[in-house]
């Protein structure tokens, strides 16, 4: 089977660290699931999403030069949440969407904040190794 930035694959929830999980993929391959890569919603917690010894469906979102394997777990979901339809027929209008509750704008804003500080905790390792 050749391993493509794409595929969807099936594999068993091998061990998991803090920052994802590490899945066994066909011919005894070994991927990793990143945590933000895991659910749409906020990942706080990796257990609270998978055990060791589950079986997940998974896309193939990069292969670097050494041969690691990056997976999405939730890339794999969008894809199969959405239907397929003739390309001649037209798309509906989106239906107005309800406002969001005070749990949900609160959750969207803890997933935002800590994306922007941690690409700022990564700008200031960067700028802090130049002055040594």
């Amino acid at each position: 089977m050749e391993f493509t930035v794409g595929t969807l694959l099936e594999g068993k929830v091998k061990s998991i660290t803090k920052f994802g999980a590490f899945i066994l993929l066909p011919e005894n391959r070994t991927g990793m699931v990143h945590i933000s890569e895991v659910s749409n919603s906020y990942v706080s917690d990796i257990h609270d999403h998978l055990h060791e010894g589950d079986t997940v469906r998974v896309r193939i979102i990069g292969i670097d030069d050494a041969g690691k394997i990056s997976l999405s777990i939730k890339r794999a979901q969008e894809q199969e949440r959405r239907p397929s339809r003739p390309r001649s027929e037209a798309p509906k209008p989106a239906a107005p969407k309800a406002p969001l509750t005070f749990e949900e704008k609160l959750k969207q804003f803890m997933s935002d904040s800590d994306s922007k500080i941690s690409g700022c905790r990564q700008y200031e390792h960067k700028t802090k190794s130049r002055r040594r």
